[in-house]
């Protein structure tokens, strides 16, 4: 297999089936008997991968990982000290802080919206805004070669477009991109090869339209949503007498002089099923990070949950053993070298990490969620030597193992490939069809909504 200067190729492969570890191959991450790679940077000076690659992987639209990174950090504002770097710390360390990659920067932050984040710390990033900055930062290195696990995660719709029009157009200028994916419609135009791998072994390549002709791309059905109020009302249609599980009277969160959420109302009643939608940086995972009590504004605000006013005298644990949660944060928060089955165990403590036994009746729940899951078989596996739909399907097994009461999914699909996806929304379905199971869903693709989501609250950015 070669891949040649100006190529753009798409690996592309189920979950598990190797793309990460041809990628670990290409990158001499990893060496393996009868395996050998050979570059060919001369025209640069330099032969040295360090110096011509750059690798954005699935972790890192979520943050390098880092042993003091928690599951709350993101929003504990005060426990983030003054020498905690900014986008422009971090940015100006590769371009400089003047000169011509100092324009480029600048010039390429403008592009994805992030020139106006540039002073924020880079741990109160959103996944999405996180994504951003990883690719700018990898493309101030100037490299010949550019390799993006899964590049259009955690990005709404309008970023996606922008990422595919920028590939396009750094392809234009010779450089060679590869992009690892797990679904065909997420081959982007410029794409002229693709690069299929199973059973832990590369294929013969395929010019893109050999593949799509093999692999066309199936037409989903998009939900639709009952008349639902937006983020400037939020209270629920007239007439609807379901006990309430959640309410939001006028909240706000600010974080110095950034409005995160302004004045929002919002009626969640038991039963109901949710779509949460809004671009990057609009205050999704905020909303919900109050609702599970991680953010520290939460108890100044007005909210009820399952009837009860909160800060009255609830704990934080009182507040989870209801909810069932997945989300970015929880992710990157979980690397951690435990098995997978101790992963799904902890849901039931509400614990990142699990730290008591679980009973014989609770190791069966958890193995009957794994097997729902299709990963009983990595129940003695560690996390981070699951691939990152592995671990997707772990945390989601984790979030259900209590059978919650309200479940909360924040881009529960990450990384997943389009079978898998199908069996996550039949699992949801099946859950939700409990008239006592409540849900909300973040999502930036409508398509993945589960069939028995019919409201949806759009938040705006501020």
């Amino acid at each position: 297999m070669a891949i040649c200067e100006g190529e753009q190729v798409a690996i592309i492969g189920d979950n598990a089936e190797g793309k990460t570890r041809l990628v670990d191959l290409m990158l001499g991450a990893r060496r393996e008997r009868g395996v050998k790679v050979r570059y060919d940077f001369s025209d640069t000076g330099s032969n040295y991968v360090s110096d011509n690659v750059r690798y954005i992987s699935f972790r890192d639209s979520y943050g390098a990982a880092d042993a003091n990174y928690y599951l709350q950090l993101r929003w504990n504002q005060m426990e983030i000290d003054e020498e905690t770097p900014t986008v422009r710390d971090m940015l100006e360390r590769v371009a400089g802080a003047e000169g011509e990659m100092h324009e480029r920067m600048l010039h390429l932050c403008r592009h994805f919206g992030l020139d106006r984040l540039l002073d924020k710390v880079i741990i109160t990033l959103s996944s999405g805004e996180l994504r951003k900055y990883q690719l700018i930062k990898s493309l101030l290195c100037s490299p010949k070669l550019l390799i993006m696990d899964n590049p259009f995660i955690g990005l709404d719709k309008e970023t996606r477009s922008q990422l595919a029009a920028l590939f396009a157009e750094l392809a234009g200028e010779g450089l060679t991109i590869v992009l690892v994916l797990s679904r065909s419609e997420e081959i982007p135009d410029f794409v002229d090869t693709v690069i299929p791998v199973e059973g832990q072994l590369p294929l013969p390549k395929l010019s893109k339209a050999e593949w799509l002709a093999a692999h066309p791309v199936p037409q989903r059905h998009v939900p639709e949503f009952a008349e639902t109020p937006d983020a400037a009302s939020g209270d629920a249609p007239a007439g609807d007498d379901a006990p309430e599980v959640l309410r939001f009277r006028d909240v706000s969160i600010h974080y110095g002089d950034r409005t995160i959420l302004e004045s929002l109302k919002w009626t969640v009643r038991r039963g109901e099923h949710w779509a949460l939608t809004g671009e990057n940086g609009s205050g999704k995972s905020t909303l919900l990070s109050i609702v599970c009590a991680d953010n520290p504004q939460s108890y100044a605000c007005d909210i009820d949950l399952f009837g009860r006013r909160r800060g009255t005298g609830e704990t934080i644990w009182d507040i989870k053993k209801h909810i069932g949660y997945v989300s970015p944060e929880m992710h990157r928060s979980y690397c951690r070298d435990i098995p997978a089955g101790d992963i799904v165990a902890s849901g039931l403590f509400d614990t990142i990490g699990l730290y008591v036994r679980p009973t014989e009746a609770q190791k069966a729940s958890c193995m009957g969620w794994m097997e729902r899951f299709g990963i009983a078989g990595l129940a003695q596996t560690s996390f981070v030597k699951l691939s990152s739909g592995e671990q997707r399907l772990c945390l989601l097994a984790r979030a259900f193992v209590k059978n919650p009461d309200l479940l909360i999914l924040d881009e529960p699909m990450h990384g997943l490939d389009e079978k898998r996806r199908e069996m996550v929304r039949r699992i949801v379905d099946d859950y939700c069809s409990d008239p006592a199971v409540t849900l909300v869903m973040v999502t930036h693709y409508l398509e993945e909504l589960p069939s028995c989501v019919d409201r949806r609250l759009e938040l705006k950015r501020n």
